[in-house]
């Protein structure tokens, strides 16, 4: 099929308020997906890349939120991209396959040849197009991105050998206790509508089996035979293990980026990738600053249109600053991400840190951390109204909403 021929669609898990705690605080009040990441919703970034792909015809976004949290949302991006975008709801889990094959009706309405399937709390410069390539020439039923990482961390994923010639699937193995691969799932497919199929195998061997052994409520209860429901189907160990090695899926490295965004410590990290991608893709977006009439800008710097930021500041490397924030005099913000609505004094320093929604920052005040990105208390985050009073030091510390700091901390969660 040539590339004239092919229509795709795009499918994005954005997951659910079931999920996502350890982003508390900044997803107390915000889905996840739309927390800021270099100035955009985190799930902008995969969408616009979804943007790129030639013949997109429809990008869906598959999760457990209240479709009212993301009707707004829906709709404006769907206008500035003119791609259609809809939000469709899970009643309960499905599982990663699952929950594509709950909605095959609506993803099948664009009579797709190939449909992509994107994680939303993946960071990565998405290189779609190429995917889309790489699998055409393959031939098979699916493609995954893979990525190298260090033998230490892998283990903490999943972990696949591929053939170095043909690149085929030959093992699959979700976060293995022992070293299998330094070549890991990156959490970005495409397929054919010919995994619909296999979805349905897995469902309908779960119920032969279920109505084959009536057994007693005592072994029910035996964690052997606690089978998962049939229409629960979770792609790795369902889909991609049992198939590896019978020429259905094949993988396609990437060389870029790639991070998982599991915490506010990584957000933070992530929005430092993202914005250093613009530099190469979209200078537009990034602010420039001379010290004269505007603020002194140094690396890769986001600045909404509606922020008030003073010529003295010192900007960057690595900051954002959401709409109508206010930024003072002498402010040094570096390695941050500042929310809307915040007001940060002059003199204050911000460093390593997230700064809440309509929170404050006084005069001389120092909000920072040690910039681990890892670790728990590595990034300073300032949940959303929080005050931070004149001339207070708020270091390696996690603040709940609502908060007035008037003594400095170190080290401290304050609930």
């Amino acid at each position: 099929m040539g590339v004239s021929e092919q229509r795709v669609v795009a499918v994005i898990m954005v997951g659910g308020p079931t999920k996502g705690t350890r982003f508390r605080p900044l997803s107390l009040n915000t889905p996840k997906p739309l927390f800021p990441l270099a100035g955009q919703p985190m799930v902008n970034h995969p969408i616009s890349a979804c943007k790129r792909i030639p013949n997109l015809a429809q990008i869906y976004l598959i999760g457990f939120y209240e479709e009212r949290e993301f009707a707004l949302f829906v709709s404006s991006i769907s206008n500035e991209l003119r791609v259609p975008v809809r939000y469709l709801k899970e009643d309960k889990p499905h599982g990663s396959a699952g929950g594509l094959y709950n909605f095959r009706n609506q993803i099948m309405d664009e009579s797709p040849s190939h449909i992509f399937l994107l994680n939303c709390d993946v960071c990565c410069s998405f290189p779609l197009a190429e995917m889309l390539e790489a699998h055409t020439s393959y031939g098979g039923m699916g493609t995954i991105l893979v990525i190298k990482v260090s033998p230490e961390s892998a283990s903490q994923f999943g972990e696949l050998v591929a053939d170095p010639v043909t690149n085929e699937l030959l093992h699959y193995t979700e976060k293995p206790e022992t070293f299998v691969s330094d070549r890991i799932n990156c959490g970005v497919y495409i397929f054919t509508p010919d995994i619909f199929t296999a979805i349905q195998g897995v469902s309908s061997q779960r119920k032969d089996r279920a109505t084959l052994r009536r057994i007693s409520s005592f072994e029910a209860l035996q964690p052997a035979n606690r089978s998962l429901p049939s229409d629960f189907v979770r792609l790795d160990q369902d889909i991609l293990s049992p198939l590896a090695g019978k020429k259905k899926f094949y993988v396609y490295e990437t060389t870029d980026y790639w991070e998982q965004i599991k915490t506010p410590g990584m957000s933070l990290k992530c929005s430092g990738l993202y914005l250093a991608q613009f530099r190469r893709t979209s200078p537009h977006l990034l602010a420039s600053g001379d010290g004269t009439k505007n603020a002194a800008i140094s690396g890769n710097v986001y600045i909404h249109p509606s922020a008030k930021v003073h010529p003295t500041a010192k900007i960057g490397p690595n900051a954002s600053i959401s709409a109508n924030a206010r930024i003072g005099a002498g402010v040094r913000l570096a390695n941050c991400i500042i929310l809307d609505d915040v007001e940060i004094k002059e003199n204050a320093v911000v460093i390593h840190a997230i700064v809440g929604w309509k929170s404050s920052i006084g005069r001389w005040s120092r909000v920072q951390a040690s910039g681990d990105h890892n670790a728990k208390l590595g990034v300073t985050i300032l949940g959303e109204s929080v005050t931070v009073e004149d001339e207070v030091v708020v270091i390696n510390s996690i603040v709940l909403p609502n908060k007035t700091m008037n003594v400095s901390v170190q080290e401290e969660i304050i609930l």
